[in-house]
């Protein structure tokens, strides 16, 4: 390649800038980086709703265990005070029934006796005071 002596008149000449075009070039920067801004925020949100869809179903699951486990718990409740149980268990450990002459029953304010319940006592508990 041949190159100019530097000694020549159009050595210093330089090109004029075109401002039009370096406005339209930064319009052009900025559209660009406002889509690709809206791009990002939206695979944002996108991966957000997949997370909290994830979590939601995970709560989910374990909102019906625990439902499972607490009617499991109600009916193991259920089970362990019912009445024919609580009385084997008070037999077992040497309870026995009430008998009548224990009880001092009141009338009550219409004259007529309170029901009787079966209740079971230690053999040194005494009712009579």
């Amino acid at each position: 390649m041949r190159r100019l002596p530097s000694t020549q008149k159009n050595f210093t000449i330089t090109r004029e800038r075109d401002h039009r075009a370096f406005s339209r070039f930064a319009l052009l920067l900025m559209c660009g980086l406002v889509l690709t801004g809206g791009f990002v925020f939206a695979a944002g949100q996108h991966f957000a709703a997949v997370r909290y869809g994830y979590q939601s179903e995970e709560l989910r699951r374990e909102r019906a265990r625990l439902q499972e486990e607490q009617r499991r718990l109600l009916l193991e409740r259920e089970a362990a005070t019912s009445p024919t149980r609580l009385e084997r268990a008070a037999r077992e450990i040497g309870l026995q029934p009430v008998q009548a002459a224990q009880v001092n029953a009141k009338k009550n304010a219409a004259g007529q006796m309170p029901p009787t319940a079966s209740v079971l006592i230690g053999p040194s508990a005494s009712l009579n005071r």
